[in-house]
């Protein structure tokens, strides 16, 4: 991050798992669920978007939205003017809500239609939402936030003016009640199966990145920059 303030990193000693809790502890295949620290921040370090979970008027809303990691917390990106950040504002206990990312990794094709699965890594998070009002923090979790999609961005682009911080609303939520869940392997076909004609077996599934596109009226002779071909 480029600003001098940065959103709280710190752990207590020997604290690598997260603790499990009735809401974080998986009603089915327990043994795919992870609380280990390293597990989790890997899996929200690779993704991009999340799925911003809460309850409006009494109904359930999920929303797509940006997000990064700073050490125990997340940042989450919204407009000034959308309901789950003025929900959040500062002057309330905050916003509960129920955060995921997932990562597609294979396709799981078994021999029976029951058995069809996907290889996959989540991560959930429950907690308090609230709105970021400290201008040094919330400076820093924008950054955090460009950063995040392409490492290197922020301190070569031009900061956000007056204008548009005014337009653009951060929300803080604490990694405390986390838990990751994971498939891999192939499938897991009734050993009654076995011996049926179909193919089975794993496609994976991975991100790919193309060729860099410049924007309409760059200057030709603008490089690319360096950060933005690593990407691929």
């Amino acid at each position: 991050m480029s600003a001098t303030t940065e959103p709280d990193e710190t752990t207590e000693p020997g604290d690598t798992v997260y603790p499990a809790t009735d809401r974080t502890i998986p009603t089915r295949a327990r043994q795919r669920a992870s609380y280990d620290k390293d597990v989790v921040h890997a899996i929200l370090d690779e993704g991009y978007i999340c799925h911003l979970g809460f309850i409006r008027d009494g109904a359930p809303v999920v929303l797509p939205t940006l997000y990064a990691r700073s050490g125990s917390r997340l940042y989450v990106h919204g407009s000034t003017g959308s309901r789950p950040l003025r929900m959040a504002g500062a002057e309330d206990p905050g916003l509960p809500v129920c955060l995921t990312v997932t990562h597609l990794d294979g396709l799981v094709l078994a021999r029976s239609a029951f058995h069809h699965s996907l290889n996959y890594r989540s991560v959930v998070v429950h907690g308090t939402a609230h709105q970021v009002r400290d201008e040094a923090e919330r400076a820093a979790a924008l950054d955090a936030l460009v950063d995040h999609a392409v490492p290197g961005r922020a301190a070569d682009s031009r900061p956000a003016n007056a204008k548009e911080l005014a337009a653009t609303a951060v929300l803080r939520l604490d990694l405390d009640e986390v838990s990751a869940k994971m498939r891999t392997g192939g499938p897991n076909d009734e050993p009654e199966d076995m011996a049926l004609p179909y193919w089975t077996g794993v496609v994976p599934v991975a991100r790919t990145y193309g060729a860099p596109v410049p924007a309409a009226g760059l200057a030709p002779d603008t490089p690319v920059p360096g950060y933005v071909t690593s990407l691929s």
